[in-house]
């Protein structure tokens, strides 16, 4: 068995050495030279990249063009820049980027009045938490005596909903913040302390029903009282920056299926396939499979789909027989946006328990790249964690209508995991698999 030890060392330096940087961006003036591989959102002279939006008041709008024009007017008389600091006075729409974006790390310093209320919107959608945290403040009965950098719109009493430690300064000091997005998957650290850990951002908007928009601007929130803000800088994060960094989250106990060389512990129509620089790549059909049975586990692994890519996970399978109907189910791997797939059945695409459940769509990477995935099962219950958003959380017991074909609606308590084969070039690499008692249940 190897596992992962060597990660959380690196991790715990990794967030040492980015509590120094965050300080020594205290130090900086709004003049200074931007982080190394960031870019500066805000100029310090002009609104110029940032437009007024109160996404509260253009959600209700028939016209949600024409209402973000008209707060145009408030959003200057409200919002100025002045010496390097972007002020607002309590007032009028949030201050909104131009730009839209998807995985990010964004820093910046901000100052509250008292009682100010305020926050960080990401990908439109609220939101990372300030405000002030006294008890003259008036929001305690709001937890705000627990501390600034929480994801308060997130569900009471869910992860990162509560900031881990207390963090902030004192009301008319610069703090310093940083937030790390990666799929719903966020990050904060506000005056150089961690208080939120890899948490979901929840989706506001959809209260539950849908996963954070893939891409969305950043709004700097006001209401209140008068909110200051400066050296406003962020640095977009590559698709394998963020394997990287999905596949350190709680890892430890994970041990790899694949060593990367040869098929050492795996089982099936091996000539299918072939490995290619530490990845499994199918030829053709046929299906591949672990010599080892599992009952509830997390798999976590990478995969990559040419166009038109079309495979399957395999899912406590017997071993023989189609595992889209046999053994628990198969989970699709298929390139949702090749038009020869445009006219499927909702529970044929991409993450999707074929032919029973549906996945959410629209949080697979472009083909050719690498995608990051963690499917949990334990149980009936299946989640699937795509790029880290949750597109796929159901439980197969309560399956009651299927596609045409040869389903069942039995569920066997453990079965070999394995591919699907539906075709060639379909790619797997960094397999690994961590085994999960019932009560543990699934990750938040």
């Amino acid at each position: 068995m190897t596992t992962n030890h060597s990660k959380r060392a690196f991790r715990i330096s990794r967030h040492f050495l980015f509590g120094a940087a965050v300080l020594m961006l205290g130090i900086q003036n709004s003049s200074a030279a931007e982080p190394q591989g960031f870019t500066r959102l805000f100029d310090g002279a002009t609104l110029s990249g940032w437009h007024g939006n109160n996404p509260h008041e253009t959600a209700k709008a028939a016209d949600k063009e024409a209402a973000v024009q008209k707060q145009q007017a408030a959003f200057r008389e409200h919002w100025k820049a002045e010496d390097g600091i972007l002020i607002n006075d309590g007032k009028g729409p949030y201050a909104t980027t131009d730009a839209d974006y998807h995985d990010f790390e964004l820093v910046l310093e901000y100052k509250l009045a008292p009682k100010a209320d305020s926050g960080i919107y990401l990908r439109g959608t609220p939101q990372v938490q300030i405000w002030d945290t006294t008890e003259a403040g008036g929001n305690w009965k709001h937890d705000a005596r627990k501390g600034s950098g929480g994801l308060w719109n997130n569900e009471k009493g869910s992860p990162g909903r509560d900031p881990l430690v207390y963090a902030d300064r004192p009301i008319g000091e610069w703090n310093q913040l940083k937030i790390r997005l990666v799929g719903s998957r966020t990050w904060v650290w506000l005056n150089g302390e961690l208080v939120v850990d890899a948490a979901i951002l929840r989706n506001y908007w959809s209260k539950g029903k849908t996963p954070l928009p893939r891409s969305g601007p950043i709004h700097l929130q006001t209401h209140g009282a008068e909110t200051y803000w400066r050296n406003i800088h962020i640095r977009e994060i590559g698709s394998a920056e963020a394997n990287t960094l999905l596949s350190e989250l709680n890892d430890e106990g994970f041990m790899f299926l694949f060593n990367g060389n040869n098929f050492a512990g795996w089982k099936g129509a091996l000539d299918q396939y072939a490995i290619d620089e530490g990845s499994i790549v199918s030829k053709a059909g046929g299906n591949i499979y672990t010599a080892d049975q599992y009952a509830d586990f997390a798999w976590r692994m990478e995969f990559k789909l040419p166009p038109g890519g079309n495979n399957g996970l395999a899912i406590r399978y017997p071993g023989q027989g189609n595992p889209a109907y046999v053994g628990m189910c198969e989970l699709q791997v298929l390139d949702d946006s090749a038009k020869k797939y445009a006219d499927l059945d909702t529970r044929q695409y991409h993450g999707s328990i074929y032919g029973k459940v549906p996945a959410i769509r629209g949080y697979l990477r472009a083909p050719g790249e690498w995608n990051y995935q963690e499917v949990q099962v334990v149980g009936s219950r299946i989640r699937v964690e795509l790029n880290g958003t949750v597109i796929l959380d159901a439980d197969q017991s309560k399956v009651t209508e299927f596609m045409k074909g040869n389903f069942t609606d039995d569920i066997p308590e453990s079965g070999h995991l394995g591919f699907a084969g539906h075709g060639k070039g379909v790619a797997f690499r960094n397999l690994s698999l961590k085994k999960l008692s019932s009560p543990e249940g699934c990750m938040p």
